[in-house]
């Protein structure tokens, strides 16, 4: 396959890509409310790759001069992409302060785990305790 052929493909891929890669378009406008402004901040990763074969690394053309042209010849190809996006915060802006407030849950997470641990605990010494 002629790569200059799919150079233009592959760089029309990647405009369109770039331009749906964007905070505002995965999360929409800032909001404007009572003051504050709140932008959505967040982490977008893009990529793409593609690739091609053929059988032997012979060309068509280098096929047809062979001794046995009847002989089944295979190529193939193929492209693929794809575009993560994760909400890491948001940026809240007013007219005394800016501050960025993280969407973190993982601390949370790992709050509720250790404290429900510490409950289970302590309930369990009280119950053995009562008998």
């Amino acid at each position: 396959m002629n790569t200059q052929k799919i150079q233009p493909v592959l760089e029309t891929l990647s405009d369109h890509l770039v331009d749906a890669a964007t905070v505002k378009k995965v999360y929409g406008e800032p909001i404007v409310a009572q003051g504050k402004t709140i932008i959505p901040i967040a982490r977008v990763a893009l990529g793409f790759g593609g690739g091609f074969g053929e059988r032997n690394g012979k060309r068509h053309k280098d096929r047809i001069k062979d001794e046995n042209p009847s002989e089944p010849v295979g190529e193939g190809g193929g492209l693929g992409g794809g575009l993560l996006t994760k909400p890491i915060g948001v940026l809240e802006v007013t007219s005394d302060h800016t501050r960025f407030i993280p969407l973190s849950v993982t601390r949370y997470v790992v709050f509720g785990a250790a404290l429900g641990l510490l409950m289970g605990r302590i309930l369990s010494r009280m119950g053995k305790r009562s008998r």
